[in-house]
């Protein structure tokens, strides 16, 4: 930046509250949504505020009502169906808007694609600062400021950031890193339904509880549509959903090539779990990126992960040190992922998993 550029200090005292943007597909909430609005309510009841989630979609109503259950006292929908399906410039342009007008303190996004696309055109809409993919949050007892702790240098240390001038504090959450709690459709919340009017200049909301019109300060303007989805083609691959797997065997470079996964493969399919990767088979082409688990990969936590032929690097040990429970099968004895794992064992894993897959074979799952 410029040393010409001088941005005034934000009189923090206006803003209030923990806000969570929402993200659902075909009117589905993703389960990072449902991972932030749970942290999110820590941080609301530590700062003594209301979490508000944010939707933007069209038809929302059923989804409102479940982040209501995990946690949120507020739900602001903007339903439109140009908003159906994400684009980046409407989707900025509203909730910068709604932002403007509201307020938050603190704002949480899922780092999905589309989380990492719109956070940082929120920052610099509104002159704020933004921490990517934290590992860790929580509120400074003192100051009553976020604390934003994610991995820095290559994952070799942890660096905690703040943001006292400028608001909102804006974080992203890659899913997975935050635990969901257990939803209470008993709760009871306050349903702010939005319409975004692309007509006219305002957006009005009405609040269905207080029957209470608010105008908001500005428009989606047709500027801001200057793409059109034409059509939505999904893969159609088997999807791979590592952050909910209760089980996961991942593979390292100790698989000797893309053949070898043939067994992780095997072992992972008696166990009904998922296929995991350390970003150096990744980076050889051995297996798709979506199967990557670490730092640049995906953070799991399942019941069991079982680890074959994985070194155990700092950046891998990041994403998949939470599991439940780690069994590490490495021929080197001093392999750092020794150092994480429950059980490990010190063979070939072209020998070990075979055995384990017959073993687990002759075992009734109940």
């Amino acid at each position: 930046m410029s040393n010409n550029v001088k941005r005034s200090k934000k009189d923090v005292s206006l803003y209030k509250g923990v806000w969570v943007l929402a993200e659902q597909r075909d009117g589905q909430l993703l389960s990072v949504s449902q991972e932030l609005v749970s942290e999110g309510r820590k941080l609301a009841d530590d700062l003594a505020v209301e979490l508000t989630a944010v939707l933007l979609g069209f038809d929302l109503k059923e989804i409102g009502k479940e982040l209501v259950a995990y946690g949120a006292d507020r739900i602001i929908m903007v339903e439109n169906q140009e908003l159906k399906h994400y684009r980046t410039g409407p989707y900025a342009r509203v909730v910068a808007d709604l932002i403007k007008q509201y307020k938050p303190e603190i704002v949480l996004i899922g780092a999905t694609h589309n989380g990492r696309d719109l956070a940082p055109r929120l920052s610099a809409r509104l002159q704020t600062g933004l921490t990517a993919d934290c590992t860790k949050l929580e509120i400074d007892p003192q100051k009553k400021i976020l604390l934003q702790t994610r991995p820095a240098f290559g994952g070799n240390l942890m660096a905690t950031i703040i943001c006292p001038e400028h608001r909102p504090q804006m974080a992203t959450v890659r899913p997975g890193v935050m635990v969901k709690e257990e939803p209470d459709y008993k709760r009871q919340g306050n349903i702010i339904e939005v319409s975004a009017d692309l007509s006219k200049k305002d957006i009005m909301s009405v609040n269905k509880k207080e029957a209470q019109i608010i105008k908001m300060d500005s428009q989606l303007s047709r500027e801001d549509l200057f793409t059109k989805i034409t059509d939505i083609v999904k893969a159609a691959s088997k999807a791979v959903n590592l952050e909910e797997a209760e089980i996961i065997i991942a593979g390292g470079r100790g698989v000797g090539s893309a053949d070898g996964f043939e067994v992780i493969k095997e072992l992972a399919t008696t166990l009904g779990g998922e296929i995991g990767a350390s970003r150096a088979v990744v980076d050889e082409g051995w297996i798709d990126k979506e199967h990557q688990v670490g730092q640049t990969g995906k953070t799991v936590h399942p019941k069991l992960y079982l680890a074959c032929g994985i070194s155990g690097a700092i950046q891998h040990r990041a994403g998949m040190q939470d599991s439940d429970f780690i069994i590490a099968i490495n021929t080197d004895s001093a392999a750092s992922i020794f150092e994480v794992c429950d059980y490990g064992i010190v063979g070939d894993l072209h020998e070990i998993v075979p055995l384990l897959n017959k073993a687990f074979q002759k075992v009734e799952v109940v």
